[in-house]
């Protein structure tokens, strides 16, 4: 690396690409660079075995980078993730007792690894919505069927009772009917909410997931993590019980006419 403009004291420019900040970090003598250029330094530096500002040369620790960057035990560069811990890792945690039987990938193929199942879980969550609209579809169809029928047994009741004298006008198995079919209606609507509550449940998952895709770095990969499981199937049974089965079933039985 070149030699560092020792003047250049512009407010919001590092001083080692001459660009403006980007995630700045200040080191403990006050000297602000941005993370990945000082993170850049500071492995160089660590072949030496001296870490120190690249402006003043004091001493300076891996540690002011931040989270995601050093890990917490030993404020020491992070080199891999831990799939078992859902942490990050430098050289000497991989060494620990503590992982030692754990799976770990390096943070390069860390992120590669988890945005391909973040994507691909987007690609099944996406093809459940699509499922799961047609499936609401089916369902509105039926509803209203249902609510045809219901309409047309009372104007029918209704017709017969008006052709019969007053003193005989008892009810007959029609209108024995109808709390039946106000039940069914009742519960169809039930169904429908239900399906649209998980849409949008499924929606804002779906989001999330894109949204964590797109920004994944190093210290997201715990948050990638947990989003997947919060998102496997069978966390999804909270959200819609026995999706999988509904939407099976919605694929094989065409819409009902009641």
């Amino acid at each position: 690396m070149g030699s560092l403009r020792q003047d250049r004291r512009e407010e919001g420019v590092c001083p080692i690409c001459q660009e403006g900040l980007k995630e700045a970090v200040r080191t403990d003598c006050g000297h602000l660079f941005c993370r990945a250029c000082l993170a850049q330094h500071l492995e160089k530096a660590s072949a030496s075995g001296v870490r120190s500002c690249p402006l003043c040369r004091k001493p300076c620790s891996e540690g002011v980078l931040g989270a995601g960057y050093t890990c917490d035990s030993h404020q020491k560069k992070v080199c891999w993730f831990c799939e078992e811990s859902r942490s990050l890792l430098c050289v000497e945690c991989l060494v620990s007792p503590e992982h030692k039987s754990h799976n770990e990938l390096t943070i390069e193929n860390a992120i590669s690894h988890y945005k391909e199942r973040l994507n691909r879980r987007v690609r099944k969550l996406r093809k459940d919505i699509c499922e799961l609209q047609r499936l609401k579809t089916q369902e509105e169809e039926r509803l209203q069927e249902m609510k045809f029928q219901a309409d047309r047994g009372t104007h029918r009741l209704e017709a017969e009772l008006e052709q019969q004298p007053q003193t005989r006008r008892e009810p007959d198995a029609s209108a024995q009917r109808q709390p039946d079919q106000q039940g069914d209606v009742s519960a169809e609507l039930s169904r429908i909410r239900g399906i649209s509550e998980a849409l949008c449940q499924l929606s804002s998952l779906v989001t999330n997931l894109e949204g964590m895709a797109k920004k994944l770095d190093t210290s997201l990969l715990k948050d990638a993590s947990d989003l997947l499981n919060r998102s496997a199937p069978e966390q999804l049974e909270a959200i819609y019980p026995n999706l999988e089965k509904r939407i099976n079933e919605s694929l094989v039985q065409p819409s009902s006419k009641l």
